[in-house]
């Protein structure tokens, strides 16, 4: 099973172009060429499961068109996306920002799904998704410390009442370093796929790891990189899983003493 994460800046690119004629103004101008070339990119990837970060949902910059389900429609996934936002919120009633989401798409069916909100911050959007397989959990969180300790907090109580294989990924924005994860790993038993602990951010030039890719013990992981591609500030990550031993067989038992 391979995951892939990434944070895609909402398809506006980077470099000189994205800071002309204003800084950050690249985020008021269409996303069209660099969203195609994200599309591309990913088609290429083969994952089977795609954790996207900042993704539109269909604002002026994009036509008016889901990001999120656009490129479900072009490489054959189920998809699900909702605002990071508050529901209600200021920022989700201002043009664009109410676009502003993260989304998942899957090979597989996804056989429900649930938003989860934080009380605090102002990214607070939890997705949690079930297929199979495997219940993912894709978040952004806040770029204030402490914030993102009472989100961490929140987000240890949500997940743990999950069964089975779980993954956790997105952009933790741990400006502090990996540090900040310690306690909220060491509850919920989740390891980093990253264990090396590569950066991903800048993408021209990584020095700082922001985007985290977390498994729980039922899951291996095979393999692990972080392409070199520069669609985003940050660069993707991409992680090959397969089930550890003994959970797949005490899986096998299990299917067969339902039958």
């Amino acid at each position: 099973m391979r995951f892939l994460l990434y944070n895609i800046r909402y398809g506006a690119g980077i470099g000189a172009r994205f800071h002309l004629p204003l800084p950050y103004s690249g985020y008021l101008k269409r996303s069209t060429d660099n969203y195609d070339r994200i599309v591309s990119f990913i088609s290429d990837c083969g994952a089977d499961l795609v954790g996207l970060v900042e993704v539109d949902s269909g604002s002026f910059r994009t036509g008016n068109c889901c990001q999120a389900e656009t490129m479900a429609r072009k490489l054959g996934y189920n998809h699900v996306i909702e605002s990071k936002y508050r529901q209600n919120s200021f920022h989700q009633r201002v043009p664009v920002l109410g676009n502003q989401g993260n989304a998942l798409l899957a090979r597989e069916d996804i056989l429900e799904h649930r938003f989860h909100f934080f009380r605090q911050g102002v990214k607070r959007l939890v997705i949690e998704a079930r297929t199979e397989c495997v219940t993912i959990f894709i978040v952004h969180l806040s770029l204030t410390y402490h914030n993102r300790q009472n989100q961490l907090e929140q987000l240890y109580k949500i997940v743990r009442k999950a069964e089975g294989p779980v993954i956790v990924a997105g952009d933790f924005n741990v400006l502090w370093g990996d540090q900040e994860l310690e306690l909220f790993l060491a509850a919920t038993g989740l390891r980093s796929a990253n264990t090396e602990g590569k950066p991903s951010h800048p993408s021209h030039a990584p020095t700082r790891q922001l985007d985290y890719i977390l498994h729980s013990e039922e899951l291996r992981v095979k393999d692990f990189s972080i392409p070199g591609v520069v669609f985003s500030d940050h660069a993707p990550l991409v992680c090959d899983f397969e089930l550890s031993a003994d959970y797949a067989d005490d899986a096998d038992n299990s299917k067969m003493i339902q039958r």
